[in-house]
C-alpha cells in the first residue's frame, strides 16, 4: 500500500521541516506539495525533499489562492502520478496522529469497500512566544468537550477527510471533504487525529494573515472577518494577545476541564532529533523511525467522550445553520404567496375568457 500526502504551503519555514520529517516517519511515502510565493525560506526547504526524493514541488506564483482547486489537482496527480492507495491532505501546520501502529497500518485496515474515513481535529492553543520551537511551548489543546460551537472561533471542533487514491477525485476548499464523489464513506470510527498549531507566533500570525487577505480578497467565515478588521484598525497585536494562553489562563482551564496537556508531537519530534548536523532523522530504507502505542481502555472511553462532544457540536452548528434559514424562507414564502395568487388569478381570467368566447 502506497501513501501519499498532499500539502499546501505559503511561508511556514518555522513548521515545515518538522511537518514533513514526522509524516515520512509516521507512515507516508511520499509527498506532493504546492508553494505559494514563499519569501521565508520555505520554498528552499521543499527542495531539500525534492533532492532527497521524498517530495514533488508545484510552484505558485499568481495573487490568488485557490485551495480546492490545488488540493484537487495535487490528489489527482497522487493518484495518477505516484501510485498513492490513500492520500491525506494537509496544511503544513497539521501533524496527523494514528491511534496505534502508522497511518499506513491504520489505512490498510480500512474495509475495502470504504473509501473515505475522517480524522478528528485537535487544537492546540497560543502560548506565549519566548523563541523556542512551537512543539515545545505548544503542548496544550482544548479539550473535546470544551464548549466551542461559535463559527467565529478558530478553535472549534471539526472534522477532515482522509480518501483513496481516486483520479476523479474533487476537494472542497480547504480540503476538508470532497464534492460528488462515489467513494463511500466509514462513518462514525475516527481513527486518527489531527494535530493543528494554527498559531505559533506573532510574526507568523501576522505573516499568516496578511497573506490570507491578499490571497483570498474577501474573508471565508467571521473569524476571518475579525482578523481583517483588527489588521484595518491597526489592532492585530491586541487581537493576537487576546488568542494567547498564559500560564494563569493555562491552570484555569487545566483545571475546569477546557484544556489539556497533550505533548505528544513534542516527544515525537525529540525523538527524531539527531547529532549530525541534520534537525530531524528521516526513514531508513522507508521504515519509520516512530512508534504509535495503541491507545489503553482510558484513553478510548476519554476519546468517546471527545467523539460524542463533536456529535452535540454538529446538532448546534446545524440548529445554528436552521435559525438562519428560516427568516430567508419566511421572506421568500411572502413574496412567493402574492406572486403565486397572481399568477393563478391571472391564468384563471385568461380561462374565463377563453370560455365565454368559445361559448359565443
Amino acid at each position: 500500500m502506497k501513501l501519499v500526502m498532499t500539502l499546501r504551503t505559503r511561508d511556514e519555514a518555522d513548521v515545515v521541516g518538522a511537518q514533513i520529517a514526522y509524516h515520512l516517519n509516521a507512515g507516508v511515502d511520499f509527498i506532493v506539495a504546492t508553494d505559494h510565493r514563499s519569501e521565508d525560506g520555505t520554498t528552499e526547504i521543499l527542495e531539500s525533499f525534492v533532492r532527497d526524493g521524498h517530495l514533488h514541488l508545484i510552484r505558485e506564483d499568481g495573487d490568488q489562492m485557490r485551495e480546492g482547486d490545488w488540493a484537487t489537482r495535487m490528489s489527482r496527480l497522487a493518484a495518477t502520478d505516484f501510485g498513492a492507495d490513500w492520500v491525506i491532505s494537509s496544511d503544513a501546520d497539521e501533524f496527523w496522529w494514528p491511534r496505534g501502529g502508522s497511518l499506513k497500518e491504520v489505512l490498510a485496515s480500512v474495509p475495502e469497500r470504504y473509501g473515505i474515513v475522517r480524522a478528528l481535529l485537535r487544537q492546540f492553543v497560543p502560548r506565549p512566544d519566548d523563541g523556542s520551537f512551537f512543539a515545545e511551548r505548544m503542548t496544550a489543546r482544548f479539550a473535546g468537550s470544551a464548549p466551542i460551537n461559535d463559527p467565529r472561533s478558530l478553535f472549534r471542533p471539526n472534522l477532515k477527510a482522509i480518501h483513496r487514491g481516486d483520479p476523479g477525485v474533487t476537494l472542497s476548499a480547504g480540503a476538508h471533504t470532497l464534492l460528488d464523489s462515489s467513494l463511500v464513506p466509514l462513518r462514525g470510527w475516527y481513527p486518527i487525529e489531527f494535530l493543528h498549531f494554527p498559531i505559533r507566533s506573532f510574526a507568523q500570525s501576522d505573516r499568516k494573515y496578511a497573506n490570507l487577505r491578499a490571497a483570498l480578497g474577501e474573508s471565508r467565515n467571521s473569524y476571518y472577518e475579525e482578523v481583517r478588521r483588527a489588521r484595518e484598525e491597526g489592532r492585530f497585536h491586541e487581537f493576537y494577545e487576546s488568542l494567547i494562553i498564559g500560564d494563569d489562563a493555562l491552570d484555569r482551564g487545566l483545571r475546569d476541564g477546557s484544556l489539556v496537556v497533550d505533548a505528544r508531537l513534542r516527544d515525537a519530534l525529540r525523538s527524531l532529533h539527531t547529532s549530525n548536523g541534520q534537525e530531524f532523522a528521516l526513514p531508513v530504507d522507508g521504515v519509520g523511525r516512530l512508534s504509535f502505542p495503541r491507545p489503553t481502555v482510558v484513553d478510548d472511553a476519554a476519546y468517546a467522550l471527545d467523539v460524542a462532544a463533536l456529535g452535540e457540536a454538529d446538532v448546534v452548528r446545524l440548529q445554528r445553520r436552521l435559525d438562519a434559514l428560516e427568516p430567508r424562507l419566511q421572506a421568500l414564502e411572502r413574496g412567493l404567496v402574492p406572486r403565486l395568487s397572481r399568477t393563478l388569478s391571472g391564468a384563471a381570467r385568461g380561462m374565463l375568457r377563453r370560455v365565454r368566447k368559445d361559448s359565443a
